[in-house]
């Protein structure tokens, strides 16, 4: 019954892979879906049994999105964190602000690219939010965000490879405010101590 219901999600997953999120040129192959199938399981695997909880709790448009995640980004670590992640995001971040600078469309289309289909950390993005916020409520938001972060960066790869620096830069513009959308809802201001009154 487990099997039957994952590849139900699985294939609905593929079916609207267009929608909510940065399309493919083309449709993932049998072998890309199984290696996202494993992940997705050897993830779930990793969970302490308050997060599967959570996880398995989900609305099914939202376990279909986290598996369409898998199966777009095949890059993927098993020791990285998501902090460590970011910290690889911000680094093509920045090679995206300073090539659009420099009017270095290449570098910019490239580093753009590279923050679309960037890696994914150890155990996938759940075990890295805050608890609370793992519900379909919450995780709701994460298509419109990967839509602007992701999709704004391969419109900004194409506009750049053009040698279109503004639209370039209109496409960073939402590239950002996807980041900071992502960031106020599930991170908040990094560093805030408690100790503080």
């Amino acid at each position: 019954m487990k099997k039957a219901k994952f590849m139900a999600i699985a294939a609905v997953a593929v079916l609207g892979l267009g929608l909510g999120g940065a399309a493919w040129s083309q449709a993932p192959s049998p072998e890309e879906m199984q290696r996202a199938k494993e992940f997705m399981q050897k993830s779930k695997a990793m969970m302490k049994p308050e997060l599967r909880e959570k996880a398995d709790a989900l609305p099914p448009e939202i376990q279909q999105f986290l598996f369409k995640v898998a199966v777009k980004h095949t890059r993927r670590s098993d020791t990285l964190t998501m902090r460590q992640v970011m910290q690889e995001l911000l680094a093509d971040y920045q090679a995206v602000a300073g090539a659009i600078a420099t009017d270095n469309g290449e570098l910019a289309a490239d580093a753009a690219r590279r923050l679309a289909h960037h890696r994914l950390p150890r155990g996938g993005m759940l075990p890295y939010l805050p608890l609370e916020k793992i519900t379909g409520k919450d995780l709701g938001v994460l298509p419109a965000m990967e839509e602007a972060v992701e999709g704004g960066a391969m419109k900004l790869a194409a506009a750049a490879e053009k040698g279109d620096m503004a639209a370039a830069a209109r496409h960073f513009g939402d590239v950002t405010a996807g980041c900071v959308a992502c960031h106020a809802h599930f991170r908040g201001q990094p560093g805030v101590s408690a100790r503080l009154k």
